[in-house]
């Protein structure tokens, strides 16, 4: 296997779900980053049931937009959560855009999800340097 990259960002469940299956290209966020290249994705420990909700709604109404692809996300408990669950390409940073997934401040454009094998691992605020944990557990 090629090594992972040094880098993650950390992003609550369901959207790393988003980004790894269901085509989200976009990660919204209040920030901006000229960081370009392969990082790991880190699903956070952390998720409320308004948070699962609040994604659901927002596939909902991207499958109304587009009939021909329904797509879905899995209950909370089948989601793997505090750890390394792929790796994705961050292409750009822009402050609009055409995707439906865009609505923040700021859209990290991103590029070829690569889901790995969950790795057990600790996130952090920002572009974070992630080590996996000893004994495995978040």
């Amino acid at each position: 296997m090629t090594p992972l990259p040094e880098l993650a960002i950390s992003i609550r469940q369901p959207w790393t779900h988003c980004i790894m299956e269901l085509g989200k290209d976009i990660e919204n966020r209040n920030w901006k980053t000229n960081f370009r290249g392969r990082i790991c994705i880190h699903a956070a420990l952390g998720m409320t049931r308004d948070e699962h909700a609040d994604c659901l709604a927002t596939v909902a109404a991207i499958n109304r937009l587009f009939p021909d692809r329904v797509m879905t996300v899995p209950t909370r408990a089948n989601l793997q959560r505090g750890g390394i669950i792929g790796t994705v390409e961050i292409v750009d940073c822009v402050s609009d855009s055409d995707s439906p997934w865009f609505f923040g401040k700021y859209g990290f454009v991103l590029r070829d999800p690569q889901p790995v094998p969950f790795i057990p691992a600790r996130g952090a605020l920002g572009l974070f340097k992630w080590q996996p944990l000893e004994g495995g557990v978040a």
